[in-house]
Protein backbone atom coordinates (compact mmCIF):
# COMPACT_ATOMS: atom_id res chain seq x y z
CA UNK A 1 0.00 0.00 0.00
CA UNK A 2 2.78 2.47 0.92
CA UNK A 3 4.56 1.87 -2.42
CA UNK A 4 1.30 2.39 -4.32
CA UNK A 5 0.77 5.61 -2.39
CA UNK A 6 4.18 6.90 -3.51
CA UNK A 7 3.63 5.94 -7.15
CA UNK A 8 0.17 7.53 -7.30
CA UNK A 9 0.67 10.70 -5.26
CA UNK A 10 4.03 11.65 -6.77
CA UNK A 11 1.98 13.34 -9.52
CA UNK A 12 -0.70 14.79 -7.23
CA UNK A 13 -0.43 18.65 -6.92
CA UNK A 14 0.30 18.51 -3.19
CA UNK A 15 1.56 22.08 -2.85
CA UNK A 16 -1.39 23.62 -4.72
CA UNK A 17 -3.85 21.46 -2.81
CA UNK A 18 -2.28 22.50 0.50
CA UNK A 19 -2.39 26.20 -0.46
CA UNK A 20 -6.07 25.90 -1.34
CA UNK A 21 -6.74 24.18 1.96
CA UNK A 22 -4.85 26.98 3.69
CA UNK A 23 -7.09 29.57 2.01
CA UNK A 24 -10.17 27.60 3.04
CA UNK A 25 -8.94 27.35 6.64
CA UNK A 26 -8.26 31.12 6.75
CA UNK A 27 -11.70 32.07 5.42
CA UNK A 28 -14.18 33.44 8.00
CA UNK A 29 -17.46 31.51 7.99
CA UNK A 30 -20.81 32.21 9.66
CA UNK A 31 -20.37 31.55 13.38
CA UNK A 32 -23.10 28.91 13.53
CA UNK A 33 -21.62 26.99 10.59
CA UNK A 34 -18.02 27.23 11.81
CA UNK A 35 -19.06 26.33 15.36
CA UNK A 36 -20.87 23.23 14.11
CA UNK A 37 -17.86 22.23 12.02
CA UNK A 38 -15.47 22.66 14.96
CA UNK A 39 -17.72 20.60 17.26
CA UNK A 40 -17.87 17.86 14.63
CA UNK A 41 -14.07 17.96 14.15
CA UNK A 42 -13.37 17.93 17.90
CA UNK A 43 -15.79 15.05 18.43
CA UNK A 44 -14.42 12.99 15.53
CA UNK A 45 -10.81 13.35 16.72
CA UNK A 46 -11.71 13.19 20.45
CA UNK A 47 -10.13 16.54 21.29
CA UNK A 48 -10.45 17.62 24.92
CA UNK A 49 -11.00 21.37 24.66
CA UNK A 50 -10.59 21.83 28.43
CA UNK A 51 -6.87 22.61 28.03
CA UNK A 52 -7.38 25.34 25.45
CA UNK A 53 -8.34 28.99 25.35
CA UNK A 54 -11.20 30.06 23.12
CA UNK A 55 -12.18 33.64 22.19
CA UNK A 56 -15.26 34.94 23.97
CA UNK A 57 -17.09 35.19 20.64
CA UNK A 58 -15.80 31.84 19.37
CA UNK A 59 -13.24 31.09 16.67
CA UNK A 60 -13.59 33.06 13.44
CA UNK A 61 -11.71 30.64 11.14
CA UNK A 62 -10.66 26.99 11.14
CA UNK A 63 -7.03 28.10 11.33
CA UNK A 64 -7.77 30.04 14.51
CA UNK A 65 -9.10 26.78 15.93
CA UNK A 66 -6.22 24.67 14.59
CA UNK A 67 -3.65 27.02 16.15
CA UNK A 68 -5.59 27.50 19.40
CA UNK A 69 -3.57 28.42 22.47
CA UNK A 70 -3.26 26.63 25.79
CA UNK A 71 -4.75 27.87 29.02
CA UNK A 72 -2.13 29.18 31.49
CA UNK A 73 -0.70 26.27 33.49
CA UNK A 74 -2.05 23.58 31.15
CA UNK A 75 1.48 22.35 30.40
CA UNK A 76 3.72 22.83 33.46
CA UNK A 77 7.47 23.03 32.72
CA UNK A 78 10.14 21.54 34.98
CA UNK A 79 12.38 24.47 35.89
CA UNK A 80 14.93 22.50 37.94
CA UNK A 81 18.30 21.51 36.51
CA UNK A 82 18.79 21.74 32.73
CA UNK A 83 15.82 19.88 31.24
CA UNK A 84 15.06 19.19 27.62
CA UNK A 85 11.29 19.28 27.13
CA UNK A 86 9.02 18.16 24.34
CA UNK A 87 8.43 21.04 21.92
CA UNK A 88 4.98 19.76 20.90
CA UNK A 89 2.08 17.50 21.70
CA UNK A 90 2.49 14.43 19.52
CA UNK A 91 3.53 10.81 19.12
CA UNK A 92 7.09 9.45 19.01
CA UNK A 93 7.97 8.09 15.57
CA UNK A 94 11.57 7.30 16.48
CA UNK A 95 14.41 8.05 18.88
CA UNK A 96 17.86 6.97 17.78
CA UNK A 97 21.48 8.02 17.54
CA UNK A 98 22.61 9.60 14.26
CA UNK A 99 25.35 7.44 12.77
CA UNK A 100 27.56 8.03 9.75
CA UNK A 101 25.55 11.09 8.80
CA UNK A 102 22.36 9.02 8.50
CA UNK A 103 19.01 9.22 10.29
CA UNK A 104 16.37 6.49 10.45
CA UNK A 105 13.02 7.32 8.87
CA UNK A 106 11.50 3.85 9.26
CA UNK A 107 12.70 0.27 9.38
CA UNK A 108 14.98 -0.21 6.39
CA UNK A 109 14.79 3.45 5.36
CA UNK A 110 17.50 6.02 6.10
CA UNK A 111 18.09 9.58 4.98
CA UNK A 112 20.91 12.10 5.07
CA UNK A 113 21.62 14.45 7.96
CA UNK A 114 23.31 16.94 5.61
CA UNK A 115 20.27 16.92 3.33
CA UNK A 116 17.85 17.42 6.24
CA UNK A 117 19.93 20.31 7.63
CA UNK A 118 20.52 21.93 4.26
CA UNK A 119 21.66 25.50 4.76
CA UNK A 120 22.73 24.94 8.37
CA UNK A 121 26.37 25.79 8.90
CA UNK A 122 27.98 23.21 11.20
CA UNK A 123 25.38 20.52 10.51
CA UNK A 124 28.07 17.82 10.86
CA UNK A 125 28.31 18.54 14.62
CA UNK A 126 24.99 16.72 15.06
CA UNK A 127 26.41 13.49 13.64
CA UNK A 128 26.66 11.04 16.54
CA UNK A 129 24.01 12.90 18.53
CA UNK A 130 20.41 11.90 19.16
CA UNK A 131 17.40 12.42 16.89
CA UNK A 132 13.82 12.46 18.18
CA UNK A 133 11.02 12.52 15.60
CA UNK A 134 7.54 13.56 16.79
CA UNK A 135 4.37 13.32 14.69
CA UNK A 136 1.49 15.76 15.19
CA UNK A 137 -1.84 14.25 14.20
CA UNK A 138 -4.93 16.32 13.27
CA UNK A 139 -6.13 16.02 16.89
CA UNK A 140 -2.94 17.43 18.44
CA UNK A 141 -2.13 20.93 19.64
CA UNK A 142 -0.36 22.64 16.72
CA UNK A 143 1.97 25.20 18.30
CA UNK A 144 5.72 24.60 18.53
CA UNK A 145 7.67 25.55 21.65
CA UNK A 146 11.30 25.82 22.65
CA UNK A 147 12.68 22.57 24.11
CA UNK A 148 15.10 24.45 26.38
CA UNK A 149 16.31 27.80 27.62
CA UNK A 150 18.59 29.45 25.11
CA UNK A 151 18.98 31.75 22.13
CA UNK A 152 17.78 31.46 18.54
CA UNK A 153 20.40 33.26 16.51
CA UNK A 154 19.89 31.68 13.09
CA UNK A 155 17.49 29.53 11.11
CA UNK A 156 17.27 27.95 7.66
CA UNK A 157 14.24 27.61 5.39
CA UNK A 158 14.06 25.01 2.62
CA UNK A 159 11.04 24.91 0.27
CA UNK A 160 10.22 21.41 -0.82
CA UNK A 161 7.46 18.92 -1.40
CA UNK A 162 4.48 18.32 0.86
CA UNK A 163 4.11 14.57 1.18
CA UNK A 164 1.97 13.30 4.03
CA UNK A 165 3.99 12.53 7.17
CA UNK A 166 1.50 9.90 8.34
CA UNK A 167 2.20 6.17 8.26
CA UNK A 168 1.85 5.88 4.46
CA UNK A 169 4.37 8.65 3.88
CA UNK A 170 6.89 7.42 6.46
CA UNK A 171 6.79 3.88 5.05
CA UNK A 172 6.47 4.68 1.37
CA UNK A 173 8.25 7.96 0.53
CA UNK A 174 12.07 7.76 0.36
CA UNK A 175 13.87 10.59 2.21
CA UNK A 176 10.50 11.96 3.29
CA UNK A 177 11.65 14.48 5.91
CA UNK A 178 14.53 15.81 3.83
CA UNK A 179 12.42 16.30 0.70
CA UNK A 180 9.49 18.06 2.40
CA UNK A 181 9.39 21.78 3.10
CA UNK A 182 11.00 22.63 6.46
CA UNK A 183 12.35 25.27 8.81
CA UNK A 184 15.35 24.53 11.05
CA UNK A 185 16.04 26.72 14.07
CA UNK A 186 19.36 26.49 15.93
CA UNK A 187 18.97 26.88 19.70
CA UNK A 188 22.12 27.81 21.58
CA UNK A 189 21.67 26.61 25.18
CA UNK A 190 24.07 27.15 28.10
CA UNK A 191 25.24 23.51 27.91
CA UNK A 192 24.87 22.66 24.24
CA UNK A 193 23.10 23.30 20.95
CA UNK A 194 19.83 21.88 19.65
CA UNK A 195 18.38 21.83 16.13
CA UNK A 196 14.59 22.08 15.96
CA UNK A 197 13.25 21.06 12.54
CA UNK A 198 9.61 21.84 11.67
CA UNK A 199 8.58 19.73 8.65
CA UNK A 200 5.66 20.67 6.40
CA UNK A 201 3.19 18.15 5.01
CA UNK A 202 0.11 17.71 2.83
CA UNK A 203 -2.73 20.05 3.89
CA UNK A 204 -0.37 22.12 6.07
CA UNK A 205 -1.31 25.59 4.81
CA UNK A 206 1.92 27.00 6.21
CA UNK A 207 4.47 27.09 9.02
CA UNK A 208 4.59 30.41 10.87
CA UNK A 209 7.37 31.61 13.15
CA UNK A 210 7.21 33.83 16.22
CA UNK A 211 10.67 35.30 15.67
CA UNK A 212 10.44 36.06 11.91
CA UNK A 213 7.63 37.00 9.46
CA UNK A 214 8.28 33.95 7.23
CA UNK A 215 5.18 32.08 6.06
CA UNK A 216 5.96 28.85 4.21
CA UNK A 217 4.23 27.16 1.26
CA UNK A 218 4.32 30.19 -1.03
CA UNK A 219 4.70 30.12 -4.81
CA UNK A 220 8.22 30.89 -6.01
CA UNK A 221 9.80 30.45 -2.56
CA UNK A 222 13.58 29.99 -2.44
CA UNK A 223 15.80 28.46 0.23
CA UNK A 224 17.58 30.88 2.53
CA UNK A 225 19.38 31.13 5.85
CA UNK A 226 18.93 34.05 8.19
CA UNK A 227 20.75 35.43 11.22
CA UNK A 228 18.48 37.23 13.68
CA UNK A 229 19.47 40.68 14.90
CA UNK A 230 18.61 41.02 17.69
CA UNK A 231 18.70 37.36 18.71
CA UNK A 232 15.54 35.72 20.06
CA UNK A 233 15.85 34.70 23.72
CA UNK A 234 13.63 31.84 24.92
CA UNK A 235 12.85 29.85 28.03
CA UNK A 236 11.85 26.19 27.88
CA UNK A 237 8.23 26.09 26.75
CA UNK A 238 8.15 29.50 25.03
CA UNK A 239 6.30 29.46 21.72
CA UNK A 240 8.53 29.66 18.63
CA UNK A 241 6.10 28.80 15.83
CA UNK A 242 2.99 26.97 14.75
CA UNK A 243 1.67 24.59 12.11
CA UNK A 244 -1.51 25.46 10.27
CA UNK A 245 -2.71 21.86 10.69
CA UNK A 246 -0.41 19.10 12.00
CA UNK A 247 2.92 17.76 10.79
CA UNK A 248 6.26 16.61 12.24
CA UNK A 249 9.04 18.02 14.40
CA UNK A 250 12.57 16.56 14.55
CA UNK A 251 14.73 17.42 17.54
CA UNK A 252 18.48 16.93 17.11
CA UNK A 253 21.15 17.15 19.81
CA UNK A 254 24.95 17.02 19.53
CA UNK A 255 27.00 14.11 20.91
CA UNK A 256 27.82 14.24 24.61
CA UNK A 257 25.55 17.19 25.38
CA UNK A 258 22.23 15.55 26.30
CA UNK A 259 20.74 12.30 27.49
CA UNK A 260 17.22 11.49 26.31
CA UNK A 261 14.58 9.57 28.23
CA UNK A 262 13.76 6.01 27.14
CA UNK A 263 11.05 6.97 24.65
CA UNK A 264 9.74 4.38 22.21
CA UNK A 265 7.88 4.57 18.91
CA UNK A 266 4.19 5.07 19.61
CA UNK A 267 4.67 6.84 22.96
CA UNK A 268 2.54 9.97 23.34
CA UNK A 269 4.25 13.14 24.57
CA UNK A 270 2.90 16.50 25.65
CA UNK A 271 4.48 19.88 25.18
CA UNK A 272 6.57 20.72 28.24
CA UNK A 273 7.04 17.09 29.28
CA UNK A 274 10.65 16.45 30.32
CA UNK A 275 12.21 14.18 27.71
CA UNK A 276 15.86 14.45 28.74
CA UNK A 277 18.56 16.60 30.30
CA UNK A 278 21.66 18.45 29.28
CA UNK A 279 24.51 16.46 30.80
CA UNK A 280 26.98 19.30 31.24
CA UNK A 281 29.78 17.12 29.79
CA UNK A 282 30.13 19.26 26.68
CA UNK A 283 29.41 22.85 25.80
CA UNK A 284 28.86 24.96 22.75
CA UNK A 285 31.82 25.65 20.50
Amino acid sequence: MSTLYFLFFRWFPKRLFSRLMGIFADTPWPRWLLGAGIRLYAGWFRIDMGDFEAPSGGFRTFNAFFTRGLKPGARPIDSSGSPLVSPVDGTVLSLHRVSGGKLIQAKGKAYSLSELLRGVEGWEKFDGGQALTLYLSPRDYHRIHSPCRGTIRRFAYVPGDLWTVGALGVQGVPRLFSRNERVTALLEAPLGEVALVAVGATVVGGIRLVYHPLVTNRSGAAAFTHTLNPVFEVEAGDEVGRFQVGSTVILLTRPGETEMSALRAGDPVRMGQTIGYFTGTAGTD
